[in-house]
């Protein structure tokens, strides 16, 4: 409570310079957002204002800084996930990993919501996006939720929390440019997803379990699906579970590395959906292709400006001055993961998620390894609090997703979000107090 207290004392009579310098970086990337600029113009104006109104540098060091941002191996990982995700994305993966779910659980009580869980955890291994899971899962699922009689406030705030579970579900974008940025191994990271992944899978069925007895007399049972319709169902997701399999078995095994799964993950997406089963055709690749390269390529000048950005307000030591006061260097492990969690959940409720992980993720890195705290941790306590940065209320981008998809007003897609919200902060508390939740199957991997 102390360093808390000495934090904001020295707000208020800290040192002038430095808060002049950042009360003006805020000042100008809240009013280029307010005049709707992209989140690419503010972070790049922001910065050559810092650098011509308070040091000598030359502007073309912005330049040299988002060639550096771009230039780590482990990046050409991001456009070929992404390629994989959207070839099994337009093709039949999706349905098929539904059926199979939907088969074992859909006629148990709140086995709707079940499978909706679950489903968003196996096409999360496919897509790595969140937004493509809300897309892909809850065209689907949420006709049959409300076809069985529950609420539409509790289907769409399952569905847009749910598939943050693709962020801790490897392969994920953001364990990539966290793994980039902070030098940790993104093999590890992949692995360290998976338990917490799935156990927040099962927090969140263990809630619609409960929700479903609570409203037991206004929901229908579907109809208990056979031994012959799982094998069927089986057998047509096999191609589906073939992919998670290949990229954690590979990493999991050290024959390949995160940037060699993601090659292969391209040529299996391929050989599935175009070759074998044929449901895309040439022009569905070559779509595929097109909106791989548009999105790569908004990924990248986000993390080139953002490298540009990190660089400016680590050389004017801004982040060191405002977290001085909480001596975080001395501070436990806890503390610090705490601080971290509560910082980035903040900026991710307000801005882009990959935005905040690329500005605080260089500020934070020092921290770290000054404490000896483990960064592959940190790396999924960083992803989890983008998850629910993605699912909360103001400008989380899921939500934002459901309003185009589900055509609802955002006060109605919001309505049912908070039990969701609450578990995610007790996987959260989970991590930073029982860290083997994360960290046993690295050890187990790569030790």
């Amino acid at each position: 409570m102390s360093s808390f207290l000495e934090f904001f004392s020295n707000i208020i009579a800290g040192e002038p310079e430095l808060y002049v310098v950042t009360a003006t970086l805020v000042i100008v990337m809240i009013v280029l957002l307010f005049l709707s600029f992209p989140m690419v113009v503010p972070l790049a104006v922001a910065a050559m204002v810092g650098l011509v109104h308070f040091s000598d540098i030359n502007t073309q060091v912005i330049i040299q800084q988002m060639v550096t941002g771009i230039s780590p191996n482990a990046l050409i990982a991001v456009p070929m996930f992404i390629f994989a995700a959207d070839i099994m994305t337009r093709g039949n993966t999706a349905a098929s990993l539904l059926g199979l779910v939907q088969s074992f659980f859909g006629h148990l009580r709140g086995g709707l919501p079940i499978t909706t869980c679950l489903s968003c955890t196996l096409f999360g291994s496919v897509s790595g996006s969140t937004q493509a899971t809300v897309v892909s899962v809850g065209q689907i699922m949420r006709p049959k939720l409300l076809a069985a009689g529950y609420k539409d406030s509790f289907a769409m705030a399952l569905i847009i929390n749910a598939s943050d579970i693709a962020y801790l579900i490897p392969p994920s974008i953001a364990m990539i440019l966290y793994g980039t940025l902070a030098n940790t191994s993104v093999g590890e990271l992949f692995i360290a997803g998976i338990v917490p992944g799935v156990l927040l899978a099962l927090l969140f069925s263990i809630y619609s379990y409960v929700y479903s007895i609570r409203y037991a007399d206004e929901i229908e049972l579907t109809e208990k699906s056979s031994w012959k319709e799982r094998l069927a169902a089986f057998k047509g997701s096999l191609l589906g579970l073939g992919f998670p399999i290949l990229i954690i078995g590979g990493i999991y095994s050290g024959i390949v590395t995160p940037t060699e799964a993601a090659s292969f993950a391209v040529l299996y997406a391929i050989f599935a959906e175009c070759i074998f089963t044929r449901h895309l055709s040439a022009q569905d690749l070559w779509d595929s292709a097109v909106s791989t390269g548009l999105i790569t390529a908004v990924v990248f000048i986000l993390v080139g400006i953002g490298q540009a950005f990190s660089w400016y307000i680590s050389f004017e030591q801004i982040p060191q001055g405002l977290l001085e006061p909480l001596n975080l260097e001395n501070a436990s492990p806890e503390f610090i993961l705490f601080v971290i969690a509560i910082t980035f959940f903040i900026g991710c409720m307000f801005v882009d998620s990959l935005v905040v992980l690329l500005i605080l993720t260089p500020i934070f890195v020092p921290i770290v390894d000054a404490a000896n705290v483990n960064p592959v941790l940190v790396g999924v306590m960083v992803t989890l609090q983008m998850a629910i940065g993605s699912a909360t209320p103001p400008f989380g981008c899921d939500i934002f997703t459901a309003i185009a998809i589900f055509e609802r007003p955002y006060l109605e897609v919001i309505k049912g979000t908070l039990p969701f919200i609450l578990l995610l902060f007790v996987m959260t508390a989970l991590l930073i107090f029982v860290p083997d939740i994360a960290l046993f199957l690295p050890s187990l991997a790569f030790n």
